[in-house]
Parts: C-alpha cells; sequence; structure tokens
C-alpha cells in the first residue's frame, strides 16, 4: 500500500480561509464581537463549504480597510454596539 503524502509542506504561510474563532483573532476581537459585526453587516459573511462556514482573510482585510480611521468616541462605541445587537434610538 502507497504511503500517503502528508497535507503540510514546509512552507509557512496564513490560511486562506478562517472559522469564526481565528477570523476573530486575526481582527483582535472576541468571537461573539466578530459576529455581532457580521450580523450587523459590518464585516463579510463566511464562505459555506460543505456546510463549513469560513470568512475569507482577503475580504476581512477589505473591510478593515474600509473601516473610518477617526478615533475611536464613547457615543461611537455605544452607537456601534447598539447596532450590533439591533438596537435603534429616536437619534438614528
Amino acid at each position: 500500500m502507497p504511503k500517503a503524502k502528508p497535507l503540510q509542506d514546509s512552507l509557512s504561510y496564513p490560511p486562506r480561509l478562517l472559522r469564526a474563532d481565528r477570523a476573530a483573532a486575526y481582527l483582535g476581537m472576541s468571537q461573539s464581537f466578530f459576529l455581532d459585526l457580521v450580523e450587523a453587516g459590518m464585516l463579510p459573511k463566511p464562505v459555506k463549504l460543505r456546510g463549513v462556514r469560513s470568512w475569507d482573510r482577503w475580504k476581512l482585510d477589505a473591510a478593515v480597510d474600509a473601516f473610518d480611521v477617526e478615533p475611536p468616541s464613547r457615543d461611537r462605541d455605544r452607537k456601534l454596539a447598539d447596532e450590533a445587537m439591533g438596537i435603534t434610538t429616536e437619534d438614528d
């Protein structure tokens, strides 16, 4: 019986597709906050391969590149959290 080839090679490169926990870590946030931002449409939706949800690292990079670069404020942070949870106020 022929010996199976190893799945890994000796090259070092980051994975292109990331599961939710790895995608969140890649962006430096908790998995729950990452998923809230995905649900709010602020981060890309996952691709599904045979039912496995994964995020394209390049799409995550593009989404982060498109974020506002202004310094965060408490009001902005609060609004972001409210949007992620689907809360709207009269000011919106």
